[in-house]
């Protein structure tokens, strides 16, 4: 994989770079694809949130899209030794094929995120595409609050967070 940062990364236009990831459902932490595909390749996490969107909830996982709320989250730093391998396997996890690909579960987008005490940041954030956004803007069931972890199923029992 190249090295992060010097503009090779595929996937990357050379104009982004290496970004931090902003997660809003099953990425976040305490989720089981945080476990999966993030665990031990982050070097930070910290509470974020979208402003200008809009969660609907999916077959077990949810979709962010451009609207009027706001998306609550966790933005995830990569380790730079790392950042290659995450950004593969969350654009395979997410069904990313490339910008635009009519194949595509969802679009990876740079956007800026707001992390409370330390402004903006420029994030990957992984937006329904398009064939999807028209659906769910027409009959998706829209998250109150833009919140999956105080929306989503109860887990084992246990009750939802709130």
């Amino acid at each position: 994989m190249p090295v992060p940062g010097s503009g090779s990364v595929p996937g990357v236009s050379v104009g982004e770079g290496p970004l931090p990831f902003f997660v809003y459902g099953t990425l976040r932490p305490g989720e089981h694809n945080h476990d999966r595909y993030v665990r031990g390749l982050d070097v930070r996490e910290q509470p974020a949130l979208l402003r200008g969107g809009a969660l609907y909830d999916g077959p077990g996982y949810p979709f962010a899209t451009d609207g009027d709320g706001t998306v609550l989250g966790t933005l995830i730093t990569a380790a730079p030794e790392e950042y290659g391998h995450l950004l593969v396997a969350l654009d395979r996890l997410e069904t990313y094929l490339g910008p635009d690909d009519p194949r595509n579960l969802y679009e990876r987008v740079a956007r800026d995120v707001e992390v409370p005490g330390a402004g903006s940041v420029r994030a990957w954030i992984y937006l329904a595409a398009a064939a999807v956004t028209r659906t769910l803007h027409a009959s998706g069931p829209r998250i109150p609050g833009g919140d999956w972890l105080g929306h989503r199923p109860p887990r084992n029992g246990a009750p939802a967070t709130e």
